[in-house]
């Protein structure tokens, strides 16, 4: 295995927080990130988004038929290009440089990454929607809050929107000693395998701006957050709603709503309009 240190040592280049360059040097930490892919997952292609030095990526390759790395960083890419140049030419490796929310997808079956923290909500619900396991670092606060239960302070938009495509757990959180430089924030592990939800909506997208909509006013009662965002939600007889979706559901706040209970109203939004 190469190591992480060496590939910032021959790489000449030092992670820059103001660009949201954190480059994971913990050896124990990147040889795990891999074995916390689901035991029945295809790694026939793995993703990985954010390949900095290469040090995941080696990894990667260990484990893969086929890996493909998005860089946005051109002189990262170079050296990516150039380390592993024997990889490439067997075929083994693909090196995209570009920004992960701009490039197109190859038809990955996995992704394992060390994700840029600054785009890290708009990166993983490109991901998501593909409906293929992810192993995914993250800020611990946002982990946290993509895995939690209703009813916890946690819970929110994000929980519902990342449980409505996956199981979330959260599998390990890594100390800030683990990056170089060492950002300031906790970070952890993150594990989505992708799953149908438990049920039906409309259509995704009216869904996710139902629950956009109520968490924007998750301190009111469903019944004020229904009739207050539908400038959000698009509902167009938040009245109706509200009377068929009854009582019980109304006077609870977004935090205490199970994803089930959206999906729900969200079905009733769609018979009412």
């Amino acid at each position: 295995m190469r190591d992480p240190d060496a590939l910032l040592a021959r790489a000449g280049v030092r992670g820059d927080p103001e660009r949201d360059q954190h480059f994971l040097v913990d050896d124990r930490v990147l040889d795990r990130l891999p074995g916390y892919l689901p035991d029945d997952a295809d790694t026939a292609h793995i993703l990985e988004i954010g390949g900095g030095t290469g040090a995941l990526t080696d990894r990667l390759l260990e484990v893969g038929d086929e890996v493909t790395v998005i860089e946005r960083d051109p002189t990262l890419a170079a050296f990516l290009r150039e380390e592993f140049a024997d990889e490439i030419a067997a075929g083994a490796l693909t090196v995209i440089e570009g920004d992960a929310l701009d490039v197109d997808f190859p038809d990955f079956t996995a992704s394992v990454s060390n994700l840029p923290y600054g785009v890290s909500s708009e990166i993983t619900f490109r991901l998501l929607p593909e409906g293929k396991p992810t192993v995914l670092m993250f800020q611990k606060e946002f982990a946290e809050r993509m895995a939690a239960e209703p009813g916890t302070d946690e819970y929110g938009r994000l929980s519902v929107t990342a449980g409505h495509y996956a199981e979330v757990e959260v599998v390990e959180p890594v100390p800030k000693e683990a990056f170089s430089p060492a950002p300031a924030v906790e970070s952890a592990v993150v594990r989505t395998t992708p799953r149908e939800p438990e049920y039906e909506v409309p259509d995704d997208e009216a869904f996710m701006k139902l629950v956009r909509a109520v968490f924007t006013q998750r301190r009111k009662t469903m019944r004020n957050a229904v009739r207050n965002t539908t400038h959000i939600s698009g509902i167009e007889n938040p009245d109706a709603v509200v009377e068929e979706a009854g009582e019980e559901l109304m006077r609870k706040r977004a935090g205490n709503v199970p994803p089930a209970e959206f999906a729900r109203l969200a079905r009733i939004a769609e018979r009412v309009a």
